[in-house]
């Protein structure tokens, strides 16, 4: 039984046999485990008892063909039933997930299916394109998998699970075994691919489903991350199901007064978005004709919130937005809990306090009110257990007794903590994490670019939006035409979330003795 207010380290630590899916089973009902709604309006529910069917259909199906326990499955789908149906039957199979969002590009693949060894990939028919430009290059790819729609030299997964049992005998797996790779950005080099065990989903199951999110097994939840994040992993996929609530899933886009809309009409209870989709809804004139009474739990994640969007939602809404803060590397750490009073500007306070500190450079913790890094001690349940394949990124993360997280805060008197910003250059805009070398990289294979540096600039709506200064070869001139150009370059290349929004032609970059771009000092001069 999950404990619903408080948990201790005892609470946090899973059986020595388990399963992500072993949280999931136990609510084996004619309940409705998920409801989607397209954007023309055409609604698709299934429930626990017939989710769990066709997971173990697929299951079977994967070890038919060849997917042993250990395995990697490079999974790149957008939000539908089938998305949730993949992730259970891999796990149940011990077989480990690279999550892919929908967004990446041929480069963001081909990196991805090399550096995990992925030997299988399942994709939805309409991105399936994108990866044969370079799955003739991936080192251990044996099987690709779609759905809905035939593609040519691609299985199908409707024909693999056609005779299949929807009885499936779970392969057994430890806390400790590898059941996710999630790529995350890092400020030089390729991303990181950060690595959790089965255990790590029993812990943040136990953390964030009922203190943060405050989800209870009779709510409907609107967690609005998709496929292919580690926030969906967190939220859509192993907080809902975990916990036996309801997850409602919208297929359409992005619109202030729709998400209004259906969050009344959907009577959701619990609502987990971006500070971007909240500050754009809190811009939407007569907020007060939205009928929110039945929703007793939001929370934001992924940047900062800021105090007019908390004002507005409980000026209008009598609901509190509770800000939040995780990373892939660990679950959600530090937070505002309901009923917590809320200090403008705060993050919360450390969800288990002897867990989380502030420390410097060499991870002796500092005292209140001074600067240093949010640290996570190196035996929390829910941290990861290294960047996959390189000991060498592993080692710098850790400081002594504790994993550093590169983001830099401060505490009060009371233990709330003040983010202050990030030690690296990461640039985190709109909830997606972005680094700077993988947008240079794009820029510098133009043939009119002859060097550049990215940064973040802040913006009132994304928090942060990506900013490039370019020096041009010469020879080539800087005009409107060629900012365009290069923007949708970028978009061509790697995911286009990460195209740079302004760019800025310059005859120089500052640089240290040794050569390294300084990009302090090009922050420095947005702000001037």
């Amino acid at each position: 039984m999950i404990k619903k207010h408080t948990v201790s380290l005892e609470d946090l630590m899973a059986p020595n046999k388990y399963n992500i899916v072993d949280d999931i089973e136990r609510h084996y009902s004619d309940k409705i485990a998920l409801r989607f709604l397209s954007q023309n309006g055409e609604r698709e529910e299934i429930t626990y008892k017939e989710f769990i069917a066709r997971g173990n259909k697929l299951a079977n199906a994967l070890k038919k063909i060849g997917l042993k326990k250990g395995d990697r499955v490079f999974v790149m789908v957008p939000r539908m039933i089938e998305s949730y149906i993949i992730y259970f039957a891999c796990w149940k199979n011990g077989l480990v997930i690279i999550p892919g969002s929908e967004l990446l590009r041929a480069n963001d693949i081909l990196y991805r299916l090399n550096n995990s060894q992925t030997k299988a990939v399942i994709a939805y028919a309409d991105l399936c394109e994108e990866i044969d430009k370079v799955a003739h290059e991936s080192k251990n790819l044996q099987y690709k998998i779609t759905f809905r729609k035939s593609v040519a030299q691609w299985l199908q997964m409707e024909d693999l699970v056609r005779d299949e049992s929807d009885v499936c005998q779970k392969v057994d797996t430890k806390n400790t075994d590898p059941a996710l790779i999630s790529y995350t950005s890092g400020t030089t080099g390729q991303p990181k691919g950060v690595v959790h065990v089965h255990g790590w989903a029993y812990a943040h199951l136990r953390i964030a489903a009922p203190l943060w999110l405050n989800i209870n097994e009779n709510d409907i939840v609107w967690a609005t991350a998709g496929p292919g994040w580690q926030k969906w992993v967190w939220s859509p996929f192993v907080s809902v199901l975990g916990m036996g609530a309801t997850g409602f899933v919208y297929l359409g886009r992005f619109n202030p007064e729709t998400y209004l809309t259906l969050l009344e009409q959907e009577q959701i209870n619990v609502l987990c978005c971006t500070p971007t989709e909240y500050r754009l809804m809190a811009k939407v004139e007569k907020l007060t004709k939205y009928n929110l009474s039945k929703l007793h739990s939001a929370v934001s994640a992924g940047e900062a919130l800021n105090r007019e969007v908390i004002d507005v939602f409980k000026n209008n809404f009598n609901i509190t937005v509770r800000d939040g803060y995780g990373q892939t590397e660990s679950t959600l750490v530090i937070g505002t809990v309901k009923n917590m009073a809320i200090r403008a500007g705060s993050m919360g306070k450390p969800i288990l306090p002897e867990f989380v500190n502030i420390v410097d450079e060499a991870g002796n913790p500092v005292g209140t009110y001074e600067e240093g890094n949010i640290a996570l001690r190196k035996d929390f349940p829910a941290l990861f257990v290294g960047y996959y394949e390189d000991e060498e990124r592993t080692a710098k993360a850790f400081k002594g007794n504790y994993f550093v997280t590169g983001d830099l805060a401060y505490r009060d008197e009371d233990n709330y903590y003040w983010f202050v910003g990030r030690s690296d250059d990461m640039i985190i805009s709109s909830g997606y994490t972005i680094g700077p070398f993988e947008v240079e990289d794009a820029l510098m294979k133009h043939n009119a670019v002859k060097e550049c540096a990215v940064v973040a600039e802040p913006d009132d709506i994304r928090g942060n939006i990506v900013k490039a200064f370019v020096i041009l070869k010469e020879g080539m001139t800087g005009n409107d035409e060629l900012v365009k150009e290069l923007q949708q370059y970028v978009k061509q290349l790697t995911a286009p979330y990460k195209y740079p929004r302004k760019i800025e032609f310059v005859e120089s970059l500052p640089k240290t003795d040794s050569g390294k771009i300084r990009r302090i000092e090009l922050r420095n001069r947005i702000h001037v």
